[in-house]
């Protein structure tokens, strides 16, 4: 069991960062994305023994990580939806310009991203992550042309988002 925990915690070391962006993704809610990156968390935990090394470790973390995700929003989809985009500033003191437009636009992204469609926000996320249009289509079960179009497409409904804002 400690072998277990270690190569658990030693994946999280490394990828749990990617985990919790993922997770905010897909809930806008910031309590609900904390849960769900411990499910995601607990999945891995239950799923890392299985992994023989085909692919990068990456992709099978962020292949549970976007499962267990659309698993929740599936679970979620008949629940209202009572809360607003958390824009969590990194500090209460006076901030500079930039940090506040360069926070804006982080912000509008990642709504813009959340508004996506399930398909288009699995690619952009992956893409976000640097994962490389091989890498994306492995860890979704997609051909590479299909990652290209869903990109495609999802770079277009990104333009016109944060345009309109």
């Amino acid at each position: 069991m400690r072998a277990r925990d270690a190569r658990f915690e030693e994946a999280w070391a490394s990828h749990g960062g990617m985990v919790a962006r993922i997770a905010a993704t897909y809930e806008a809610d910031r309590e609900k994305a904390r849960d769900l990156t411990q499910d995601i968390a607990l999945a891995l935990w239950r799923a890392l023994p299985g992994f023989r090394g085909e692919g990068a470790l990456k992709a099978f973390i962020a292949r549970i990580a976007h499962n267990r995700a659309i698993s929740h929003v599936v679970k979620a989809k008949g629940e209202p939806r009572t809360a607003e985009i958390d824009d969590e500033m990194p500090s209460t003191a006076p901030l500079a310009e930039a940090v506040i437009m360069d926070n804006d636009k982080r912000a509008h992204l990642v709504a813009a991203v959340r508004a996506l469609p399930i398909g288009y926000a699995q690619v952009v996320s992956l893409a976000l992550e640097g994962f490389s249009a091989g890498e994306i289509a492995a860890t979704l079960g997609l051909t590479p042309g299909n990652v290209a179009v869903r990109m495609t497409r999802a770079k277009i409904m990104l333009q016109h988002a944060l345009r309109s804002e």
